[in-house]
């Protein structure tokens, strides 16, 4: 089966660094022409995307997803130059932890903003090109948390679900012109922000513990998916929640299977 990506036009939001960046970059070394879209972009490349580099470069645009003058500038501009946009990866987000009775509004607001509004902000500008198109894939990172929140975690678990829905009503709204929309959970990826890797070792084997494929989560594992879910292949798909996870909970001790 082959995933031909080559000369598509692919936009990935939140992608100056982590998980983004080796999103992009993976769609570029596809033969993708793929454009960046951040609020900044770090002088020195994001490490996390070295290995992947390729002859296709990854372009970088300034876009502030929730703003939605910035997302139509931004996203206009990127069709007018590579003539329609082909693939949309909503990758931006961000968590505010706390419990409701500690969070503030402007917290839980702003998650909104970026994990939701970004979301349909930069679906509803691509979605006018793909629809003249008459084809688009519309990729959209939910979570873990949109299936099993954990406590202190009501505003991202709460950002995450609603992306699933408007996901779902978008892949129905859309499928007049072909455009398939899915969504995707990962599971526990070690970056800066969670800090999975620094944990102490048994904190670190209690979170191992929950998954069926014990261990962390790599970007790669992410991109694999969604390099399938922007390809020919996955054209009859749509409307999906995709558990990326590695079997997180899908037992209730998975851990007993590895003789812990």
């Amino acid at each position: 089966m082959e995933l031909d990506l080559r000369n598509k036009t692919v936009i990935v939001t939140g992608a100056a660094r982590g998980i983004g960046a080796v999103i992009a970059q993976r769609f570029a070394a596809e033969g993708a022409r793929v454009t960046a879209f951040d609020l900044a972009f770090p002088e020195v490349p994001s490490p996390e995307g070295d290995e992947h580099a390729s002859a296709h470069p990854v372009e970088q645009v300034v876009c502030n997803v929730t703003d939605p003058d910035s997302v139509r500038t931004a996203v206009d501009e990127v069709a007018r130059r590579h003539g329609g946009i082909d693939v949309l990866v909503n990758n931006a987000g961000i968590n505010m932890l706390g419990t409701v009775a500690e969070l503030e509004w402007e917290q839980w607001r702003t998650c909104f903003d970026v994990n939701v509004g970004g979301v349909f902000l930069m679906s509803q500008a691509v979605a006018e090109h793909m629809k003249r198109a008459g084809s688009g894939r519309i990729i959209n990172a939910a979570s873990f948390a949109a299936i099993v929140p954990s406590v202190g975690s009501a505003a991202y678990a709460a950002s995450k679900s609603a992306v699933v829905q408007l996901s779902r009503v978008l892949a129905s709204e859309l499928g007049p012109w072909d455009i398939t929309v899915n969504a995707y959970a990962p599971g526990m990826v070690p970056t800066a922000m969670n800090g999975f890797a620094e944990m102490p070792t048994e904190a670190q084997d209690r979170l191992l513990d929950t998954l069926s494929l014990r261990r962390w989560e790599s970007p790669d594992d992410v991109a694999n998916l969604l390099i399938f879910l922007a390809s020919d292949q996955a054209s009859y798909l749509t409307g999906a929640l995709l558990d990326i996870s590695g079997g997180k909970l899908a037992t209730q001790i998975p851990a007993v299977a590895h003789g812990r």
